[in-house]
């Protein structure tokens, strides 16, 4: 079971812990799929969200080219025009996500975990203590990599996301 929790700007306390109810309220979707090779369920996933594109990405130290500067780009909070689609194959690591009030939640993320954060979400990505992750990118279409760094509020997406947020909360 993924654990998930509040936490402080810079991670260093745990505020409380956080129900998946919470997670889908700001648009978030978690699945617990352990095999990717032939799991039906992902394979319906794919096929519905018409996920088209997918490679693997392996952070480690001795895997990913320019490791230094790669995690402390997916640290930084930012946000993307698409949906970022992730399947932890191995390893771990964590997630945080802004809540309706702009509050961190931390999202533990371990192998068989997958999650979609929606389009205009301010998320950022962190490693564990084990340093490492093997993870699957899904797209629609051909992969658009570009990140957003905060504040980066006049985008239609982060603009369609925060209306979405305002119905969740009626």
């Amino acid at each position: 079971l993924t654990s998930i929790w509040y936490i402080t700007e810079h991670a260093a306390v745990v505020l409380s812990c956080v129900y998946l109810s919470v997670l889908k309220g700001i648009g978030i979707c978690l699945l617990d799929a352990d095999n990717y090779e032939t799991d039906p369920h992902l394979k319906e996933i794919r096929e519905a969200e018409n996920y088209s594109w997918m490679d693997i990405i392996t952070i480690h130290k001795d895997k990913l080219p320019n490791y230094e500067e790669k995690i402390k780009t997916f640290y930084e909070e930012h946000l993307h025009l698409d949906d970022e689609i992730r399947y932890i194959l191995d390893g771990s690591g964590y997630f945080d996500v802004r809540d309706k009030d702009d509050k961190w939640i931390r999202i533990s993320m371990e192998k068989g975990d997958m999650i979609t954060l929606p389009a205009g979400i301010y998320h950022r990505f962190t490693l564990d203590e084990n340093n490492y992750v093997k993870a699957m990118r899904l797209f629609v279409g051909e992969p658009v990599w570009t990140a957003y760094n905060r504040p980066a509020d006049d985008f239609a997406a982060r603009k369609q996301y925060m209306k979405f947020l305002a119905e969740e909360a009626q």
